[in-house]
Parts: structure tokens; C-alpha cells; sequence
């Protein structure tokens, strides 16, 4: 099983999207400040998690979300996060407040 996740820094108001199979130990890693891209942005909060059967399909769900397409449909689908409560998908890509 592979996960693509979506987190948040407020104090740089930005979003990095990844894939892991395990996002748990991934956003442990980010908040260490382990990882060279989002190690300024501390700290990092989860905002989205979408699970798949395979890491092939998360990390094509992690580029195409790096898209511009992807980008906007994050904008559509979950707002301006630095306004309020970040989301993430139950099952499928339904959003729900964390």
C-alpha cells in the first residue's frame, strides 16, 4: 500500500505534496527537518492522504497534484489554508476536517 499526501506550513504558507508508503514516518521526517525541501517550513501539518494499491499510482497521483491542473484542483478543493481548518479525504477524495 502507498500513500500520496498533501502538508502545510503556516509559517511559509505553502504545500509540498509527496508519496510514501508510509506517510506517518514520511511527516515524522519532514517535522526533523530530515528532508532538504521542506526542512524551513517547520512546522508541517497534514493537510490531505489518498491511498493506493501501488507506489506507481501514488507517485502518478503525486505529479500530476505538482501540476498545474493538480494545483488548481487542490485550490478548488481545499481553499486558501491559511484561513482555516486543513482537510483530508476519508475514502476516495471526499474531504473531511482533520
Amino acid at each position: 500500500m502507498a500513500f500520496t499526501y498533501i502538508i502545510y506550513s503556516q509559517s511559509h504558507n505553502k504545500t509540498y505534496v509527496g508519496c510514501a508508503e508510509d506517510w506517518r514516518a514520511r511527516l515524522n521526517k519532514h517535522n526533523a527537518g530530515k528532508v532538504k525541501a521542506t526542512s524551513s517550513g517547520l512546522p508541517w501539518s497534514l493537510v490531505l492522504t489518498e491511498e493506493h494499491s501501488s507506489m506507481l499510482d501514488a507517485r502518478r497521483r503525486e505529479r500530476y497534484l505538482k501540476s498545474s491542473a493538480g494545483r488548481r484542483w487542490m485550490k478548488k478543493t481545499m481553499g486558501d489554508l491559511s484561513e482555516g481548518t486543513p482537510a483530508r479525504p476519508a475514502t476516495g477524495r471526499d474531504l473531511v476536517p482533520v
